[in-house]
């Protein structure tokens, strides 16, 4: 971040101990000028219409409106800064991408964390300003909880989904990871012309598809190109073939 102009930053927190750990961290780490601090929701609205921050490092659970409350209510606004959520809990990683934010840090958040965080900002930024193009309606990462923090998965690099009780696992390469929520929602948000549904409980990135299979007994399976099978479902199977010119 040191060739990074600092990044004029609000802080929200309603602890005030909150406050102070993350003004020395701030102080620490180059890449922020800390022009403010609000400890609830509608001081910081106000404080984001007076000092125009480029960066709010936003807490969540907060009495009276909450950190989701004031994202929602910056959404569109003009000039409105990037969000990165630091917060205590993980389960609110889903509805962070919901509301664009660029980051989430579980607290206490470590400094190289904390940098990385801004880097993210940073090359946002970069992009925001050379690109004049319509953003996309898909969804094109996930935060999702693993071990003590929670990590952003860009959702061109998913090679499968399946449902798993009240969960989806996300397969990257050898490794997966679980995220809170339903199929239908997941599929909604999923670019069609990259992710196909091909099963109740399972959808594929298209272009990682190797083939399609009959087992000669009516069943078909796509086979993916880490040799791992899904077995198509017949509501499914039209659409599917459809890929292969079938």
């Amino acid at each position: 971040m040191t060739d990074q102009k600092p990044l004029r930053t609000l802080l929200v927190d309603d602890e005030p101990l909150a406050i102070e750990r993350m003004q020395i961290l701030c102080a620490r780490t180059d890449g922020i000028d800390l022009i403010g601090t609000a400890q609830d929701g509608e001081a910081a609205l106000r404080m984001v219409e007076a000092l125009q921050p480029e960066l709010l490092l936003l807490d969540i659970a907060m009495p009276g409106m909450d950190g989701m409350e004031v994202a929602r209510a910056l959404d569109g606004v003009d000039l409105a800064p990037a969000i990165i959520f630091v917060t205590a809990f993980d389960k609110f990683a889903v509805e962070a991408f919901d509301v664009a934010a660029v980051d989430y840090l579980l607290k206490p958040v470590a400094p190289e964390r904390l940098e990385k965080a801004l880097a993210r900002v940073a090359e946002q930024l970069r992009e925001t300003q050379d690109d004049d193009s319509e953003p996309s309606p898909w969804t094109e990462e996930f935060w999702v909880p693993h071990r003590s923090e929670v990590i952003r998965l860009a959702a061109d690099d998913i090679d499968r989904i399946e449902a798993e009780r009240d969960y989806m696992r996300l397969h990257i390469g050898e490794r997966s990871y679980l995220l809170h929520q339903t199929i239908t929602n997941l599929e909604e948000r999923l670019d069609p012309e990259r992710f196909m549904r091909v099963h109740r409980s399972s959808i594929l990135n298209r272009d990682r598809i190797a083939k399609l299979r009959h087992d000669g007994s009516g069943g078909w399976y796509a086979e993916m190109q880490d040799g791992a099978e899904v077995r198509i479902g017949r509501t499914y199977l039209k659409k599917v073939k459809q890929i292969a010119g079938k």
